[in-house]
C-alpha cells in the first residue's frame, strides 16, 4: 500500500507560470469530469493531456468496441429470426462496420471533446503531465518547452492504465496486439489467436469472429469472465462455439515467434498454434510509472490508494480517481468517482461539511456495493453487485433465486432458440438484493433496475410492487421477486 507524503517538504522553488484551484492529469471521461464539476462550483481547473482528449474510452476501449460489437450482435439476433433469417445469412459488409466504428472513435481526433473543455472554462494543457512536489505539476510539451503549474487545494490524477503484456519469449517480436490495436485494426485477420477470457477477450473474439475471422480464445482459468457468476462464461464460450470460434480453457501461452506466414505460440502443453494476429487480453497496468510520484513520497508504477472521497491515503490535497486507484477499472465507474471527487474537492476548498457517510454525496459508496458491468457478447452478461461466492465469502446469510429467462414472454418474442439465465442474490436477514446477475440477448438494458434496487437497498416487498410492462424480457422482475417474498 502507498501513502503521499504529509510532511512540509517545501515545493520546488521555481515560480509556477500559472496557479489554479485545481489541476488534473488526464484528459479521459474521468479527468474531464472532476475538472466540470471543480467549475460548476466556482474554482478554477487546468486538465493536462499527453494524448487525445477524450481518453482510452473514447478512442480504443468502450466507443470503438461497441461500434464493432453491435452490428455483429444485430446480426446474430436478425438469424434467429423467421422472415430475417436468410436476409442475414451472408457476411456482414466489413467495411462500413469499420467506417462506423471510425466515425464513433471521431476518427481518432479530438477537436470536439477539447470544445467541450473549452465550453467548461478549463484550461487545456497539452504534454505529459508530472508532479513536481507539492500541489506542483510540471507540464513537458512536444516541443519540450516546460511549463509550471500550481494548485491551490488539489491535483488529481486520472491517467488510467495500459494494458498488461506477460514476459513471453518472443513477446516484442511478435508485436501483439493489445486492446488498442484490436479495437482499430483497418483489417479482420484471416485467424487471430485472443489470450485472456475477460471481458477484452471475450469481447473481442465475439466482435473479429463475427467480422470473418478464424478465432482461438485461450484461456488460461476453467472458464471465461471469472469476475461474474460461472453460467455467464459458460453461455459466452457455447455461443462462440457455436459461431465457430475454437475455446479453450486451462492452457497457458510459454513463447511467441513471428515470421513471414505469421505468428506461431507455443503452448505449455507443447502444443503449437499458427495466427495471423495475436491479442494479448491479459490485465491491466497502472498509467503511473513517469507521475512524479517519488515527489510526493509515492512509488512510481504502483495502483494509488485512496478513501471514498478519492482522496491518496496520507494526503490532504492528491487525488487519483478512475482506474488508477483500482477500484472498479469501467469508464461509468470512473466518471461515477469524478463527480464524488470533484464535489468533495469543492467542499474542503471552500470549508463546507463533508457528507462521507454510506451512501453520502462525497462517499464512493458503490464501489463497494453496486459496480454494473455489461459484457456484450453473445448473449450479453450484465451485472451489479455481488456474486453468490462473493456475497457468501463477505459473510452474508443469502439464497440465490435463479430463473430461466427463455420462459419469460418477452424473450421468447426477441429472437427464436433464446437461451439465458437470471440470478438474485437476497439477503435473507435485511430482505434487500446484494447482486443480481442477467445473461441473454438483450439484456444489457435491464442492468440499470437491478442497480438502482442494489444500490437503492429496496426491500422486497417493495420491489414486487415494480410492475414490468408486457411482453418484455424484463418481467423476469415480478417473477423473480414473487419468489423470494418472505411475506
Amino acid at each position: 500500500m502507498t501513502h503521499a507524503r504529509t510532511d512540509d517538504t517545501p515545493a520546488p522553488a521555481q515560480t509556477p507560470d500559472h496557479t489554479y484551484d485545481v489541476v488534473v492529469i488526464g484528459a479521459g471521461p474521468v479527468g474531464e469530469n472532476v475538472a466540470d464539476r471543480a467549475r460548476a462550483a466556482g474554482l478554477s481547473a487546468a486538465i493536462v493531456e499527453s494524448e487525445l482528449v477524450g481518453g482510452e474510452c473514447s478512442y480504443w476501449a468502450c466507443m470503438p468496441s461497441k461500434a464493432l460489437l453491435r452490428p455483429v450482435l444485430a446480426q446474430a439476433d436478425a438469424r434467429r429470426l423467421p422472415g430475417l433469417e436468410r436476409m442475414t445469412a451472408g457476411p456482414l459488409d466489413t467495411r462500413a462496420v469499420l467506417d462506423r466504428r471510425d466515425s464513433f472513435a471521431s476518427d481518432w481526433k479530438d477537436d470536439g471533446q477539447v470544445e467541450w473543455v473549452d465550453s467548461t472554462g478549463t484550461d487545456l494543457y497539452r504534454g505529459h503531465g508530472r508532479l513536481a512536489g507539492q500541489r506542483r505539476v510540471t507540464v513537458t510539451g512536444a516541443d519540450g518547452r516546460v511549463t509550471t503549474l500550481a494548485a491551490r487545494h488539489a491535483v488529481a490524477l486520472c491517467t488510467g492504465t495500459r494494458a498488461a503484456l506477460p514476459d513471453l519469449p518472443g513477446m516484442a517480436a511478435a508485436r501483439p496486439w493489445t486492446s488498442r490495436e484490436a479495437t482499430s485494426a483497418e483489417e479482420v485477420p484471416g485467424r487471430l489467436a485472443v489470450v485472456g477470457g475477460g471481458v477484452v477477450g471475450a469481447e473481442m473474439a465475439t466482435a473479429w469472429q463475427g467480422l470473418g475471422a478464424r478465432v482461438t480464445l485461450l484461456v488460461r482459468g476453467e472458464g471465461l469472465l471469472a469476475g461474474m457468476e460461472p453460467f455467464a462464461g459458460e453461455l459466452v464460450a457455447e455461443s462462440l462455439r457455436a459461431a465457430g470460434a475454437d475455446v479453450r480453457t486451462g492452457v497457458s501461452v510459454t513463447a511467441l515467434d513471428r515470421d513471414a506466414s505469421g505468428v506461431t505460440l507455443t503452448l505449455d502443453d507443447g502444443s503449437t498454434l499458427q495466427a495471423d494476429e495475436v491479442l494479448f487480453a491479459t490485465g491491466r497496468t497502472p498509467r503511473t510509472g513517469d507521475l512524479g510520484l517519488d515527489t510526493v513520497g509515492l512509488t512510481p508504477g504502483d495502483w494509488l490508494t485512496v478513501d471514498d472521497t478519492l482522496r491518496v491515503t496520507g494526503s490532504d490535497w492528491l487525488y487519483a480517481v478512475g482506474d488508477c486507484n483500482h477500484r472498479a477499472l469501467l469508464t461509468h465507474q470512473g466518471k461515477y468517482q469524478a463527480r464524488v471527487a470533484g464535489a468533495a474537492i469543492a467542499a474542503r476548498a471552500q470549508d463546507r461539511p463533508l457528507d462521507t457517510g454510506a451512501w453520502g454525496a462525497h462517499s464512493a459508496t458503490a464501489d463497494h456495493a453496486a459496480v454494473p458491468q455489461v459484457v456484450f457478447t453473445d448473449p450479453e452478461a450484465a451485472s451489479v453487485g455481488l456474486t453468490l461466492a462473493q456475497a457468501e465469502a463477505a459473510g452474508h446469510r443469502v439464497r440465490a433465486v435463479d430463473q430461466d429467462l427463455a420462459a419469460v414472454a418477452g424473450a421468447a418474442l426477441f429472437r427464436d432458440d433464446y437461451r439465458g439465465r437470471a440470478r438474485m442474490i437476497v439477503d435473507l436477514d435485511r430482505d434487500i438484493l446484494l447482486g443480481v446477475t442477467f445473461v441473454g440477448p438483450g439484456t444489457a438494458e435491464l442492468l440499470h433496475s437491478a442497480t438502482i434496487a442494489v444500490a437503492g437497498q429496496v426491500p422486497i416487498a417493495r420491489l414486487w410492487h415494480a410492475v414490468p410492462p408486457y411482453p418484455t424480457i424484463s418481467e423476469v422482475w415480478p417473477r423473480k421477486s414473487l419468489t423470494t417474498r418472505t411475506t
